[in-house]
């Protein structure tokens, strides 16, 4: 029987005030055995992420999508995210951090900002960087590295935070090159503010009707705002979300597939199971062997 997800806390015992870590990719492949979870395994993480490759090559899933890496490799997942390390070569470096420990210091289009650099559905969760991009996003890790493990004095997590947030915004700079950008899209607060209503509504509401209403607006309006930034009808955001919801449930329970079908707030089974192959090729049965 398949065991459910488990959701990793932010836990740093070396330094359990800094709501900061940094980490290496390769004491997670090799050396690393967390207790509350397998990092081989479907995992939920209550914090954020910044993975980069620094050698090696292999595959890394984040919510439940396969992601090839090499060296040069930056992945940026957020908050709530379900991901899956693979056993490779790999050595990186990863940046751990709490939400606390950025947003209430940032105003909010900065903040805004931060969440859009680590949202996948507005831009991809891997970027390749140039060999020049990689040099400079390296710089920064070096100092933040040394202030965290070298230095660690009263000053230094002010420090961390600063490099941060110029890193950070490094990577929005080199992930805004790939996209017909819009940071500065008048849609962009109420798209994020939609999003977070369907993650929290959606097996009990899927239709736009509801979301247009709850946000105070025409559901003309709400499909403007999607098509405005993420090219997509609100009804096609919702069933993307909704599927990610779905395979989470899947993964993460024990019940059968009628139950999970009633739990996703389907009436009827069989539609359930045509609409989920429908978006994804695979019968929720398939899915759910595969993992």
């Amino acid at each position: 029987m398949k065991q459910a997800i488990k959701e990793t806390h932010y836990d740093n015992k070396k330094n359990p005030k800094s709501q900061f870590d940094l980490v290496r990719v390769e004491d997670i492949l090799f050396k690393k055995n967390p207790k509350d979870h397998n990092q081989f395994k479907n995992h939920k993480v209550s914090f954020y992420v910044i993975m980069l490759i620094t050698k090696g090559a292999g595959t890394h899933s984040i919510n439940f999508q396969e992601h090839s890496y090499r060296a040069g490799t930056l992945f940026t997942i957020r908050r709530d995210s379900i991901h899956k390390f693979y056993k490779s070569d790999a050595n990186g470096k990863m940046l751990v951090f709490t939400e606390e420990f950025v947003i209430q210091y940032l105003n909010e289009p900065q903040a805004l900002k931060l969440f859009h650099l680590f949202n996948e559905l507005l831009g991809a969760s891997k970027l390749q960087l140039s060999q020049e991009e990689f040099i400079e996003v390296m710089e920064l890790i070096y100092q933040i590295e040394k202030e965290y493990f070298d230095i660690n004095d009263t000053h230094s997590l002010e420090i961390i935070r600063g490099l941060l947030h110029v890193l950070t915004t490094k990577l929005f700079r080199i992930k805004s090159k790939g996209y017909e950008f819009f940071e500065d899209n008048k849609y962009l607060t109420q798209l994020i503010f939609f999003q977070k209503l369907i993650e929290r509504d959606c097996f009990e509401n899927k239709k736009v009707a509801y979301y247009a209403k709850a946000m105070n607006v025409t559901t003309r309006t709400l499909n403007n705002i999607t098509h405005s930034i993420v090219h997509k009808s609100a009804k096609a955001f919702i069933d993307e979300i909704l599927i990610t919801q779905i395979k989470g449930l899947l993964v993460n329970s024990q019940f059968t597939m009628n139950e999970i079908a009633y739990q996703a707030g389907f009436d009827d089974p069989t539609y359930f199971f045509k609409y989920f192959r429908k978006r994804t090729g695979f019968s929720p049965k398939q899915f759910k062997e595969k993992l």
